[in-house]
């Protein structure tokens, strides 16, 4: 094949990505090798690839096909969530956009839209992924809403309700008023905003007297159905056994007593609303009082509102505190510091709401998640600091209200045969529901027969987070059928790679779940990746406008370019300061590659003999990989993506190309022989092998220009190198000598002196490095020869690696004056640096206060200085 001048990232991944899809190699059946399986964080059906997806799929992406290479069975499952609340969201959107309100549909109706929107707009984000180069599955890609993990969510709920976990309340619940649905309490984020705190004055029946409370809300007053005092506040003793009229309304409520009025708080005199408030509603039970909700499930005011029916909660606020200020009601208003619940999705504030609900009862359920974590360590957090968080969640946990008010999702399978709350069964079919509530009606000694049209199924739908909770599971049929083959072998899974964000939402419920229907985990390693924040530490959103197009970097960077750009910052659970300047350098980092491969392809080849420098640099860089490779195991062992993509990002950029490649290359317009030839190559191979999981693209490209090469010898399915042996000392001495060649090169740039003159070079005290490497030195410094010498010579320049000095006698290369010029100028200026340093290190109170690296950083300083100021006195002394 010719070989391109430039890399071209949007030919090539285009091309190997389809080649890879041609011949299978993502897809993955249970057989004898050992499986190493990840499940996808199934995205929104919604959704689209942002930068937290690009993280997220690219480190999982590096694990996969590293261990693809290591030879094991890699089973990466990809999917989509149906996000009930986003999708039916954007669904009404659409609708009304048409002229159609939800609320004119039947529920079949209204899934039709759903199901043609999804089909519309669903999985463009799958798609989207394979440009990134995700080497998923895509023959296993699952939907939470495919008949077979529906059937798989009822089947779970059932078993649960049979178990006695899963019961009907009537509780106070989060109501998200723009989604018109419950939320869990996990899924409401509390923000300290500025308010007002209003002081009303109420009458006291049949007297003069008022009393003032103060409230947040003065709009929910019309659902009053209590003054409350505590019984300890002498300022309030004569109004016990005494009523109370609400403002506007008119109401006359009780006075009760209860301890739970905080005397210090406001007045000291509470009102309360059952209705609106979880502690009102727990004073409500206990007092018996009336519940009045003046709220319609979109938060305007019901009929209860009276004269403000059918307005918004907020503008009501406002209108009814200028009402009751009109009247005279309003005392006075504060400003105050509250924290408000808002809808985690749809940001909504939340309105605190009694509803009949479906809750999941999650103490006994969680004792074994939190062993598995916290315990035995059978599932491993990355990094460990979160298990803290964990420990918080896990622990203060509170039954899970597992019903939405949505049509979207799996609907409930709770059917009602008669007219009491209580008249219901639990069951996977309609069938099945008639035959047990048959059972139950003919036990109750009534003589009815029913039929399918007496039922009546419960409109709600099960949390979205219900049915991803079985996803590890329910993706290889292991609700349907626990022991079925695909499950027996791919479950658990390995790692899951996952934000922080949804620990609890998703990764705890996993595990709950895994024991629960599995009896084991659902994975052993959860990497938790920190969110993506632009150079000033903000949130990457739409909303902010600083989220760069994730497509367009694709574009710009190329796949490779933009998987290294991410990485190259990302260390595990720490946020990643995106810049595009990384981009840049991860496209850098590519073309670096291809150009040193075509560099490596376009020497000729001769049978001669191998020069001992480039016998000498094989050894060298074969130590060096061996000693990298052992490296990049241990980070991905300890999951440091990025420090293992920094320890080969080194080795190929500074130590293949900028090192050896020049040790090995064959003189201007000579040949190079055989022997070098096919160990570089060999090499080059080795380097793209471990290269692969991070620039798959790029990789497979040069590896396939290498040789031909036939469909199973493709990169994506070789093998992993083996860490081989590491001679230590080589790589020493290598350090020494390269420092030795840097010495030599400075002077050259220093003084002038054309690369292409020989220089010769004396060496003082030798022992510093091994003579094996002056074959290394000679080459790349451009010596005409290396000898030793037993004391310093005069008219030479020189410089000093650790205890050895180097002399380059330089004749009459330069101008002496110039040269003694400089040299005193330099040496006036290390006497002077000297001169300061040793101040610091004279001052005790530096001394002792100062870390102790601090200190030990200034002496290495005063020591440097001091043999830099010997060298240049010497090599003054020489030249005078």
């Amino acid at each position: 094949m010719e070989i391109p001048s430039k890399y071209d990232s949007k030919r090539v991944e285009g091309h190997w990505y389809d080649y890879w899809m041609k011949h299978d190699f993502f897809s993955s059946k249970p057989d004898s090798r050992e499986p190493y399986t990840i499940v996808i964080p199934p995205p929104n059906v919604t959704g689209v690839l942002h930068m937290g997806h690009m993280l997220n799929n690219t480190i999982q992406d590096v694990l996969i096909r590293k261990a693809r290479l290591q030879g094991k069975n890699a089973c990466w499952v990809p999917g989509m969530d149906h996000a009930s609340i986003a999708t039916e969201a954007k669904v009404v959107a659409k609708l009304k956009e048409n002229g159609i309100e939800k609320s004119d549909l039947s529920r079949e109706e209204f899934l039709k839209h759903a199901w043609d929107w999804t089909d519309e707009y669903g999985g463009v984000i799958l798609e989207q992924l394979k440009k990134l180069g995700c080497s998923c599955d895509w023959s296993r890609t699952k939907f939470t809403m495919d008949d077979d993990m529906s059937a798989s969510v009822i089947k779970v709920f059932v078993d649960l309700y049979n178990k006695g976990l899963i019961y009907r309340g009537f509780r106070m619940v989060n109501w998200d008023p723009e989604a018109q649905t419950t939320l869990s309490d996990e899924e409401v984020n509390y923000e300290e905003r500025q308010g007002l705190l209003y002081y009303l004055s109420y009458e006291i029946e049949g007297s003069d007297e008022k009393v003032t409370i103060a409230t947040t809300r003065p709009e929910t007053i019309l659902g009053d159905t209590a003054i409350c005092i505590n019984p300890n506040d002498e300022r309030y003793a004569h109004l016990r056994g005494k009523k109370a009229i609400v403002p506007i309304c008119n109401r006359v409520i009780p006075i009760i007593e209860d301890e739970y009025v905080d005397i210090e708080f406001g007045t000291g005199c509470l009102k309360v609303t059952p209705a609106h408030d979880e502690n009102d509603k727990n004073l409500g039970e206990k007092h018996n009082l009336e519940v009045i909700d003046i709220f319609n499930a979109d938060a305007s005011l019901n009929s209860f509102g009276m004269h403000y029916e059918g307005k918004d909660r907020f503008v009501v606020r406002k209108e009814i505190a200028k009402e009751l200020e009109e009247k005279g009601f309003l005392v006075k208003t504060e400003q105050h510091l509250n924290k408000v619940g808002t809808s985690e999705r749809t940001k909504a504030v939340i309105e605190p709401r009694l509803s009949d609900q479906w809750f999941l009862k999650m103490e006994d359920l969680a004792k074994p998640a939190i062993e598995a974590v916290l315990g035995n360590g059978e599932v491993k957090l990355f990094p460990k600091k979160f298990e803290s968080t964990y420990r918080h969640w896990m622990e203060n946990i509170r039954d899970w209200n597992i019903s939405r008010q949505l049509w979207w999702g799996q609907q409930i399978p709770a059917y009602y045969y008669g007219d009491g709350k209580e008249d219901f069964v639990v069951a996977e079919s309609l069938e099945e529901a008639l035959k047990l509530a048959q059972q139950a009606v003919t036990s109750s000694g009534v003589e009815r027969s029913l039929t399918a049209n007496d039922l009546r199924q419960d409109n709600d739908v099960l949390d979205t987070w219900f049915s991803s909770w079985l996803w590890p599971i329910s993706v290889f049929g292991g609700i349907l059928e626990p022991d079925n083959e695909e499950v027996n072998y791919y479950y658990p899974t390995n790692d899951l790679v996952t934000g922080p964000d949804i620990l609890f939402f998703w990764v705890a419920r996993m595990i709950v779940a895994g024991y629960e229907f599995r009896n084991e985990r659902p994975y052993e390693n959860v990497y938790l990746t920190g969110l993506v924040r632009d150079k000033q530490r903000r949130k990457m959103s739409k909303s902010l406008g600083n989220s760069p197009d994730a497509l367009k970097l694709i574009e710009e960077y190329g796949a490779d370019g933009v998987r290294v750009g991410l990485l190259l910052s990302s260390a595990a659970g720490n946020d990643l300061m995106f810049d595009e300047a990384l981009c840049q350098q991860g496209k850098n980092f590519a073309n670096k590659i291809w150009n040193a491969f075509r560099l490596v392809k376009g020497w000729e080849v001769a049978d001669i003999e191998q020069p001992e420098a480039a016998k000498i640099g094989i050894e060298w860089y074969t130590a060096k990989f061996n000693q990298t490779l052992a490296e990049i195991e241990d980070h991905y062992s300890k999951y440091r993506i990025s420090d293992a993509l920094m320890a080969m990002y080194k080795l190929i950029w500074d130590d293949f190309c900028s090192w050896f490649l020049e040790i090995v290359k064959p003189a201007y317009q000579q040949p190079i022989d055989k022997k070098t030839l096919t160990s570089v190559i060999h090499l080059f191979e080795e380097n793209l092998r471990i290269l692969h999981p991070f620039m798959p693209f790029l990789s497979e490209e040069v590896w396939q220009h290498m040789n031909e090469r036939s469909p199973e010898e493709a990169l994506c399915i070789a093998n992993w190198p083996k860490v081989g042996t590491t001679d230590s000392n080589l790589i020493a001495d290598f350090d020494f000598a390269a420092e030795v060649i840097s010495g030599v090169r400075n002077i050259r740039k220093e003084k002038n002196i054309p690369n292409k003159d020989e220089l010769e070079l004396l060496e003082l005290n030798a022992g510093g490095v091994s003579s094996k490497l002056n074959a290394i030195i000679t080459k790349l410094s451009n010596l005409s020869s290396i000898s030793t010498v037993t004391e310093a010579v005069d008219g030479a320049l020189s410089f000093r690696v650790k205890s050895n000095e180097y002399f380059i006698p330089i004749a009459d290369a330069i101008d002496v004056e110039e040269e003694l010029k400089k040299l005193n100028e330099e040496l006036k200026y290390t006497k002077g640096f000297l001169q300061s340093a040793q101040k610091k290190l004279s001052n005790e109170r530096f001394v002792n206060n100062a870390p102790p690296q601090v200190v030990e950083m200034e002496r290495k300083k005063v020591a440097d200085a001091e043999a830099k100021i010997e060298t240049l006195e010497k090599s003054l002394a020489s030249l005078s």
